[in-house]
């Protein structure tokens, strides 16, 4: 399954002939390249996957993909699936 995590462009820059750029996620800023979104400002929000932004979209759909993303978060822990199985060098989970 692949995810794409919504992000707010902060910065915009050319590196080595390529559109780049920083992206804000919540505290965390990460490089991207912006190549694919070429009409993508400063303040934009956009869809980052593998380190490439893949496309543009308005400040509340951001805020709703990253309130769905914590639910489903939220989930994961209640169901126990981030639990770490205790399992033995060279052993494997049941």
């Amino acid at each position: 399954m692949c995810l794409g995590v919504p992000g707010r462009i902060t910065e915009i820059y050319e590196k080595s002939g390529m559109m780049m750029g920083k992206v804000d996620f919540g505290g965390v800023t990460r490089e991207t390249c912006l190549d694919f979104v070429p009409e993508a400002q400063i303040g934009d929000y956009t869809v980052i996957h593998v380190g490439f932004a893949i496309s543009l979209l308005s400040e509340e759909e951001a805020q709703k993909t990253l309130e769905m993303l914590r639910e489903i978060d939220a989930i994961g822990e209640e169901l126990g699936l981030y639990d770490e199985p205790q399992v033995g060098h060279g052993e494997q989970a049941a």
